[in-house]
């Protein structure tokens, strides 16, 4: 029978990763960001449009998100399209949208 714990230590270097990407999520503006991405892909200029804040403002928290690997991008012509790249942080993502993004369900 295995043993959680020692299971869990045996991987340590994606708890690691999973943390990194864990705190960069955990920005509010980066959040905005995810959700406004969720399982499609997205210039900067949508993001901005959406988000409502500042092109350089996006571009340094995209920045951010695709250092710890929670974004990966495609460039086309002279536009970069980013997605979420890892189908268990999407998993994340879209349970973070439906809890915090969706629509708010009254008593």
């Amino acid at each position: 029978m295995l043993n959680p714990v020692v299971d869990l230590i045996d991987k340590q270097e994606q708890l690691e990763t999973a943390a990194r990407a864990l705190k960069a999520i955990a920005h509010p503006l980066r959040l905005k960001i995810l959700c406004v991405i969720g399982d499609e892909e997205a210039c900067v200029q949508e993001i901005v449009e959406a988000v409502g804040t500042s092109q350089s403002n996006i571009s340094q928290h995209l920045a951010i998100l695709r250092d710890k690997e929670v974004l990966c991008t495609r460039k086309e012509s002279n536009r970069v399209y980013y997605r979420i790249g890892n189908p268990r942080t999407l998993q994340l993502i879209a349970l973070m949208r439906e809890v915090f993004c969706g629509p708010m369900l009254r008593d």
